[in-house]
C-alpha cells in the first residue's frame, strides 16, 4: 500500500518534533532526557519516525528484552490520526522483530483509549492482566496486552471480552 509518509530511524534531531506530539497525545509525557536516552540506545531500542514533506507525522519506540519486543511509546500528531500511519509504523517494526527472531510482544495501554486497544487486537494483541493506577497523574489503569508475532494482523474484534 502506497502511503504519503515514509519511515526512517529516529535522530536526535527529531526531538523537538516528537516532543511536540508527546505533549499532544500523552497526560504524562516523556521528557526531552527520557527520548533522547531512548533514541540513542541502539541496542536495546529502536525508534522510528514516520514523516511526510520533511515533517513527521508520528513515532514509535520499543525495546527489546531477550526474545521479546516491549512497545514503549507510539503516537502519531492528533490532526493525522485515522490515516493509517500507526499502522505504518507497527508493520515496520514487526518486519524488524521477525529478522530478529523475536517472537513475542508486549505493551501497557490505558483502559480508556479504544482506539489503540482495537489497533493492537489487529496485531494479536490480547489482555493478560491490568495494571492498578498504572498512569500516576490520572490514575488510570492499564491493560497489559501480550501477542505472538508469529501470527499475521488480523482484523479487531468488536469488544475486549
Amino acid at each position: 500500500m502506497k502511503t504519503g509518509w515514509d519511515i526512517r530511524l529516529a535522530e536526535r534531531r527529531d526531538i523537538g518534533e516528537l516532543l511536540v506530539i508527546e505533549e499532544a497525545q500523552f497526560p504524562e509525557p516523556w521528557t526531552k532526557r527520557i527520548l533522547l536516552d531512548e533514541i540513542e540506545n541502539t541496542e536495546t531500542r529502536r525508534y522510528t519516525v514516520a514523516y511526510e514533506k520533511k515533517r513527521i507525522v508520528g513515532y514509535l519506540g520499543v525495546m527489546f528484552v531477550l526474545e521479546e519486543l516491549h512497545v514503549n511509546t507510539i503516537g502519531t500528531v492528533p490532526q493525522e490520526e485515522g490515516r493509517g500511519i500507526a499502522t505504518s509504523l507497527l508493520d515496520d517494526a514487526w518486519a524488524d522483530a521477525k529478522e530478529r527472531g523475536i517472537t513475542r510482544a508486549t505493551l501497557e495501554v490505558a483502559v480508556s483509549n479504544q482506539r489503540a486497544i482495537d489497533l493492537y487486537y489487529r496485531y494479536g494483541f490480547r489482555p493478560v492482566g491490568v495494571r492498578k493506577n498504572y498512569y500516576e497523574k490520572t490514575n488510570e489503569d492499564a491493560l497489559v496486552l501480550w501477542a505472538d508475532l508469529q501470527s499475521d494482523p488480523e482484523e479487531p474484534p468488536s469488544t475486549l471480552g
